[in-house]
């Protein structure tokens, strides 16, 4: 029998995503569709893309559905409070939002001015990236996927830093998305005629990834990490793609940091180096996350590029990934391994 699985916050983008990978789950089923302000709508109103089956919306109710895992691709911080009932019935949680990614409540009142409605819990939750945490996350019951910027940042970054061959400080991140990374919210500045035509920097110096990448990279080295992160919306539906600048250390060399990355992700199906630089195009509705590796010999500064969908190895994609191994069902189980463009 296929374990089954409730989402919270079906209509969104992220929702929308969850729900066509696992229709398609030999080993997953849905049971529970909950959503907010389209409760009660059919799922063909809502996202008219996917089957409906004749299945409708339901409310985001942490005590109605009787199932082994739940999905939350909510807001930011509406996720706490169903998660931790849903924990205490005992059904196990990958939340796709930003309220558990965090460590400390130190770091989280820094990121979001505010503090964690259930601070002991941070740091409890395991860091939902599999190709660098996996070994923490199989059989854990609560899992935070990163956000879209820190997968596409800390892929290309973590092994070169782990290995001793960039400096922890000084690294700049560069990211550029599309407009679908900001949600299903109407907002004046992601209007067409905001967007088309134009690219823009924000939340410069500002933005609450910054933190989290940070974070993350706590984890593969010990020592502080700092990281100068600048994203900038682009006019395009869906992808990112990141550029990092990291100083090598004395000695580094373009052989020693594509050596480590091909030794780091040889064997795994969601990860491929790349020659020159990939483009977002060959990631969209794929689970991939294509890296390239470059180094200024004149300034000793190595160039990272990645490029993954924000809406599928950056959200949805990633989060059934992370369930996969949780529940001890093969990783690659209903997500796909190839883009939709060549």
């Amino acid at each position: 029998m296929p374990d089954t699985v409730a989402i919270f916050g079906s209509s969104g983008y992220a929702g929308g995503e969850l729900i066509r990978l696992l229709d398609g789950h030999p080993d997953l089923e849905i049971a529970y569709l909950g959503a907010h302000t389209a409760a009660g709508e059919d799922l063909g109103s809502v996202h008219p893309h996917l089957r409906d089956g004749d299945r409708v919306l339901r409310s985001n109710d942490p005590s109605a559905p009787d199932v082994d895992l739940a999905f939350l691709a909510l807001p930011h911080g509406a996720s706490a409070e169903p998660a931790m009932a849903l924990l205490d019935r005992g059904i196990a949680v990958v939340d796709i939002g930003s309220d558990f990614r965090l460590d400390t409540p130190e770091r989280y009142r820094a990121a979001y001015d505010s503090d964690h409605p259930y601070p002991d819990e941070l740091g409890r939750w395991v860091y939902g990236l599999p190709e660098l945490f996996r070994r923490d996350i199989a059989g854990a019951d609560r899992a935070a996927v990163p956000g879209c910027y820190p997968t596409s940042a800390i892929l290309p970054l973590a092994p070169v830093l782990a290995a001793g061959l960039v400096d922890p400080t000084g690294i700049i991140v560069d990211s550029m998305s599309g407009v679908s990374g900001a949600g299903r919210g109407v907002h004046a500045d992601l209007h067409f005629g905001a967007v088309d035509e134009s690219v823009k920097a924000y939340k410069v110096l500002t933005h609450r990834h910054r933190p989290e990448i940070e974070r993350a990279l706590d984890l593969v080295r010990s020592g502080p990490v700092e990281v100068t992160f600048t994203p900038h919306l682009v006019p395009m539906q869906r992808g990112i793609l990141t550029t990092v600048y990291a100083k090598g250390v004395e000695g580094t060399t373009l052989a020693d940091l594509r050596g480590v990355l091909e030794k780091v992700y040889r064997d795994e199906p969601f990860v491929s180096l790349v020659e020159g630089s990939p483009e977002t195009r060959w990631v969209v509705g794929s689970n991939r996350a294509l890296i390239a590796v470059h180094f200024d010999e004149r300034t000793g500064t190595a160039v990272l590029i990645s490029a993954i969908d924000n809406l599928i190895k950056g959200a949805a994609g990633q989060a059934v990934q992370v369930a996969n191994v949780m529940l001890g069902i093969d990783e690659t189980a209903g997500l796909p391994l190839e883009g939709w463009m060549p």
